[in-house]
């Protein structure tokens, strides 16, 4: 740094506020310490500097979410590291597959790296095992789901309220009859969302019919097969509700595949990608993940600060996307 700083001719304090993209530099000044760090391809060492700062930070956050392929996991990564980046901050990112184990085994790989924080979409139900690093001072936010045997941040989507908007929808335009494909009922998402579908049902005084229910439906193909299940039943269902995007696309294909998709309607919770550009469009109740992973970041920077007040609840609304399939009438 300090041979940066005397080819750029300023002093060693500006090259470290360039370097970690500190305010208050003049954009000349900026370009003359950047030219000057590639002429000497200077690399800023993260590790070292951590060791001489007081505070020990590193300059990386961890990032636990349940399985990075997924188009909403991908969102809720692509947000949190636009707000990282503009800090500075390198994130660190793995897939829990819903497995307890490899949700612990992850975080122990971040926090033996040190990272200044956690995002956390959680597989367990029980995170008491961290309190141990809430006392050495990392900070953590929960996303998508709540911690379990443990008071911090969350950013959360209203589950129930827009399963409910969902299931009502399909039944103003007609349906008494409408099949439902649940997630694992080990996630909480997938309990709540089964919970809004059991209570619109209710309001609307139909009765549930467990024939027209199927739980643990965990990907596409098992979406697929469960959607004919229910197909082939004696009575089966005008209209189907899915929880989940994976499952949307499981049953969106086995509506097209036995030339159905105008005949039975479906919404689904969760947006899919290139549903709109299907023949009917998909209708769907669309959280909003970007918007969740920004707040999650955004909190969690809070209190890697120094924020130590009460924590934060948070809840992001949902919003009814009509696009056809979920318009076609009993």
């Amino acid at each position: 740094m300090r041979e940066v700083a005397a080819l750029a001719g300023v002093s060693l304090k500006t090259v470290s506020r360039v370097i970690n993209a500190e305010p208050a530099v003049s954009d000349e000044v900026r370009s003359r310490v950047v030219g000057a760090i590639q002429r000497l391809d200077y690399r800023h060492d993260h590790a070292a500097s951590s060791l001489r700062r007081s505070d020990r930070k590193t300059s990386t956050i961890g990032v636990l979410l349940e399985d990075v392929a997924n188009p909403f996991s991908s969102a809720l990564h692509r947000e949190i590291e636009d707000v990282a980046l503009r800090r500075g901050v390198l994130v660190l990112a793995g897939s829990s597959d819903e497995d307890e184990a490899r949700e612990q085994q992850l975080i122990a790989a971040f926090t033996s790296r040190r990272v200044d924080g956690l995002i956390i979409v959680p597989a367990s139900h029980d995170h008491s095992y961290l309190l141990s690093e809430r006392r050495a001072g990392t900070s953590m936010v929960f996303v998508d789901r709540p911690p379990g045997f443990l008071d911090a941040d969350s950013i959360l989507t209203d589950n129930q309220a827009g399963t409910r908007q969902g299931v009502g929808h399909l039944i103003a335009h007609g349906h008494h009859r409408i099949g439902y494909l649940g997630d694992l009922m080990t996630i909480t998402t997938a309990t709540e969302r089964y919970q809004g579908y059991e209570q619109e049902l209710a309001a609307a005084r139909i009765g549930l019919d467990p024939q027209l229910v199927r739980l643990n439906v965990h990907g596409i193909d098992k979406a697929d097969a469960a959607t004919v299940e229910l197909l082939k039943l004696t009575e089966p269902p005008s209209a189907l509700f899915t929880s989940q995007n994976l499952l949307t696309i499981g049953a969106s294909r086995a509506l097209h595949r036995l030339d159905l998709h105008h005949r039975i309607a479906l919404v689904g919770f969760d947006d899919v990608l290139l549903g709109d550009l299907l023949e009917p469009g998909i209708t769907v109740i669309a959280q909003d993940p970007s918007t969740m992973g920004r707040k999650a970041a955004e909190q969690l920077f809070r209190r890697i600060d120094g924020d130590q007040s009460a924590s934060v609840h948070l809840v992001v609304p949902t919003r009814l996307i009509t696009r056809g399939s979920g318009e076609i009438r009993r």
